[in-house]
C-alpha cells in the first residue's frame, strides 16, 4: 500500500482516443486495492477495457460512474491509510489531520444477501454482460442475487434467475418457438448446436445451459487440406516479391487498346513465301508487336523511363524485355537496343534468348536492364489483362490474341484481324492520355508494318 497519494488518470487507450466513459467502477470508495487490480470498466469509441490500478492504496473516485471525461484526466485517488480525500483544490488531507471530506458517489460496500448490492454512486454491481443479457431478457436487476465478489451480478446471475422464475414473467428474445436467454444462445452459437434440436428442463420448457451439455453438436465442415504445400522460395519466391513490391510502391493503371492486324498477317504470310530459302527468321506476331512496341517508345519516352530519387530518369536507350513462361515460373530475357534492330534480327533474338531460358541456359546478364516489357498470352487464349510492371520500368504491354473482328463499309460486314494491347503505366510517371497516345502510335506502326521491317 502506498504512503503517499496517487492519482488515478483516466488513460489514452490508443493514439485517437480523444475521451472515454467511465461505464463502472469495479471496487467501492475506501476499498484496499493492490497494484494490478481492475479499477473500473472504461468504454471508448473503439473498445471496452478493464483499467487496472498502478500502484496499491484505498481507492476514492472523484466522478461518477457514467461520466464521459477527457483522456489524462483525474478520475480518482490511491491513498495512504487514514489519508483523507482531497479538497477541492486537490491536495490530499494528511494522516491525522482530523478533516474529513467524502469522496462523491460515495457508497457502501457491498454485502450479499438475496437480491443485487449497490456499490459507488449507489449503482448496482453487475458486470456489463450481465447488464446485457438482463436488458435482452426485460429482467430487472436488482431482483437478481449477485455472486460474483463482493455481490457482484455476473451473467450467469441472470441466467439462473431467468432459469427460475416462471415464464410469463420474463421476456426472452425469440428465436422461432425455442425458448432460451441470451446467454444460453451465445453458448449454442459458439458450441454450434441447433437450440431446436433441443429439449428444454426449465419452466415452460425453457432452454436452461445445463440442457446444452448433453447435446452433440453440429460438427463443423473439415477444412481443406492442401495436397501439396509450394514454398515460395527460389524463382517462385523472387517472382512474388517483386511483384508485391511493385504494386506497393507504384500508382498502376492499365489500358485496354484494340489494334487491326490484316496488314501484319498479310506481310507475314508474303515473307513466308519469299524468304523460304534465305537464311532470314520469319518474324512472328509477337515479333512484329516488339518492334512496333519499341519504335513507339522514340515518340513517346515517358513509357521508357524510370522513377527514382523523388524524379522521373527518362532513359536514352530501349532494351527491350518479353516475358517467357518457363516451368515454376516466369523469365524476362532483354532484347538491347531494340529501336535500332532491324525486324529479321529481333525475331532471331527473341527465339535464341525464349529457348535458352526455356531450357535453363539463359546467362543472368541476358535478364537484367529492361527498360520496357511486352508480354503476351494470346497464345492462351486471353483477350485482355492486366499486367504488373517490372520494378524500375514505368510501363509494360500485354498482348492478347489474335482473332476475327468486324468493320462495317457501306452498311456490309467486313472480316478483320485484331487484337487487344493491355498497357499497365504507373500513373506517378504518366498519365492517362499520353499513355492512350502511345498505344495509338503501336497501332498506327502495326497498320503499315513494312516500317517495322528495317
Amino acid at each position: 500500500m502506498t504512503d503517499v497519494a496517487v492519482e488515478v488518470l483516466l488513460p489514452k487507450i490508443g493514439l485517437t482516443m480523444q475521451e472515454g466513459t467511465i461505464d463502472e467502477w469495479l471496487v467501492p470508495t475506501g476499498a484496499a486495492v493492490a497494484e494490478g487490480d481492475a479499477l473500473l470498466r472504461l468504454a471508448t469509441d473503439k473498445v471496452d477495457v478493464d483499467v487496472e490500478a498502478e500502484a496499491g492504496g484505498l481507492f476514492h473516485p472523484v466522478v461518477a460512474a457514467g461520466a464521459t471525461v477527457p483522456a489524462g484526466a483525474l478520475i480518482g485517488w490511491l491513498l495512504a491509510e487514514g489519508e483523507q480525500p482531497p479538497d477541492p483544490a486537490g491536495t490530499p488531507t494528511p494522516v491525522g489531520s482530523g478533516t474529513t471530506a467524502p469522496a462523491p458517489d460515495a457508497g457502501a460496500a457491498p454485502s450479499v444477501n438475496g437480491t443485487g448490492e449497490k456499490g459507488v454512486g449507489d449503482r448496482l454491481l453487475s458486470s456489463p454482460n450481465a447488464r446485457r443479457v438482463a436488458a435482452a431478457a426485460d429482467v430487472d436487476l436488482t431482483a437478481v442475487r449477485g455472486t460474483g465478489p463482493g455481490g457482484r451480478i455476473v451473467s450467469e446471475d441472470v441466467e439462473d434467475f431467468l432459469a427460475a422464475v416462471p415464464g410469463d414473467l420474463v421476456t426472452l428474445v425469440p428465436s422461432g418457438d425455442t425458448p432460451a436467454s441470451p446467454l444460453v444462445r451465445k453458448l449454442a452459437k459458439e458450441r454450434g448446436i441447433d437450440l431446436s434440436e433441443v429439449n428444454g428442463t426449465g419452466p415452460g420448457g425453457r432452454i436452461r445451459r445445463a440442457d446444452l451439455d448433453g447435446v452433440t453438436p453440429v460438427p463443423e465442415a473439415t477444412p481443406a487440406r492442401p495436397s501439396k504445400v509450394i514454398p515460395l522460395t527460389g524463382m517462385r519466391g523472387t517472382i512474388a516479391r517483386r511483384m508485391h513490391a511493385s504494386l506497393q510502391e507504384m500508382a498502376q493503371l492499365t489500358h485496354g487498346y484494340e489494334v487491326r492486324m490484316d496488314a501484319v498477317v498479310s506481310l507475314r504470310d508474303r515473307l513466308k513465301e519469299e524468304w523460304a530459302d534465305s537464311d532470314l527468321p520469319v518474324p512472328s506476331i509477337n515479333d512484329f508487336l516488339l518492334k512496333a512496341a519499341a519504335l513507339a517508345l522514340r515518340e513517346h519516352p515517358l513509357l521508357n523511363a524510370t522513377v527514382r530519387e523523388d524524379a522521373i530518369h527518362l532513359l536514352d536507350e530501349v532494351h527491350l524485355g518479353f516475358a517467357v513462361a518457363v516451368p515454376g515460373g516466369l523469365m524476362v530475357p532483354v532484347i538491347e537496343d531494340a529501336v535500332a534492330l532491324p525486324l529479321p534480327e529481333v525475331a532471331r533474338r527473341s527465339s535464341s534468348l525464349a529457348q535458352a531460358a526455356r531450357e535453363g541456359r539463359i546467362s543472368p546478364a541476358q535478364l537484367e536492364g529492361a527498360t520496357f516489357t511486352v508480354t503476351s498470352l494470346g497464345g492462351y487464349g486471353v483477350d485482355f489483362f492486366t499486367p504488373v510492371i517490372n520494378p524500375g520500368n514505368v510501363a509494360i504491354l500485354g498482348v492478347g490474341r489474335l482473332r476475327d473482328g468486324v468493320e462495317w463499309v457501306d452498311d456490309r460486314p467486313l472480316r478483320t484481324r485484331v487484337l487487344t494491347l493491355s498497357l499497365t503505366f504507373d500513373h506517378r510517371a504518366v498519365d492517362g492520355a499520353p499513355a492512350a497516345e502511345y498505344l495509338r502510335t503501336v497501332g498506327e506502326l502495326l497498320s503499315k508494318p513494312l516500317r517495322l521491317l528495317v
